[in-house]
């Protein structure tokens, strides 16, 4: 057994209460946003279009600032960050390597790194959503408007990969350039 299989072992034994449960997640998500800053900077510097490399290095940003708000929610607490890894964060991003990996047309390949990233987002989106409700049923006011802030802004961050992907009023999206790009290839051969 694997040190952080201990370790998830350990701590899902002592979840006997809200409260318990409430640090677990928020561990859990401190973990996933340490992996999500690793990630982003290959994503953006994978990334073909200025668009898309402009909202992955803007998310970097913002999860930088996302994994400050949890650790003022655990200063808050008296807790540490530590002890929890979050292995559907690493699994999500290990699909996201193999995005990276793509060889042949670079708006393909992008439109891979726009389905990786909004893979990342709903987890984000899901897991915030949680544990902001958990906050508000355990009374903390202050960690929920944290949490509530920071699940806006991952909804915001989907919502500028869809953008990208699908286009403004007076350009074609990613995904109908790869469209173009995919009709093009096949009459070619």
């Amino acid at each position: 057994m694997t040190q952080q299989s201990m370790m998830r072992n350990q701590t899902s034994t002592q979840m006997n209460s809200l409260q318990d449960l409430f640090i677990d997640q928020l561990r859990d998500l401190y973990d996933a946003e340490g992996q999500i800053v690793k990630a982003l900077p290959k994503m953006a510097q994978a990334a073909q279009t200025s668009d898309l490399k402009k909202a992955f290095q803007d998310h970097l940003e913002q999860s930088r600032t996302h994994q400050q708000r949890l650790e003022r929610i655990f200063s808050d607490l008296g807790m540490n960050t530590s002890g929890q890894h979050c292995e559907a964060m690493e699994g999500l991003l290990k699909e996201g390597e193999e995005a990276l990996q793509l060889q042949g047309d670079p708006v393909v390949k992008d439109a891979a790194l726009i389905a990786a990233g909004q893979r990342v987002e709903h987890y984000e989106m899901a897991a915030y959503g949680t544990v902001r409700t958990f906050a508000d049923h355990l009374g903390y006011n202050d960690a929920e408007d944290l949490l509530q802030k920071t699940l806006n802004e991952e909804g915001q961050a989907d919502k500028l990969l869809t953008s990208i992907a699908e286009g403004g009023l007076f350009k074609s999206g990613v995904n109908q350039q790869a469209t173009s790009n995919t009709k093009q290839a096949t009459k070619n051969r």
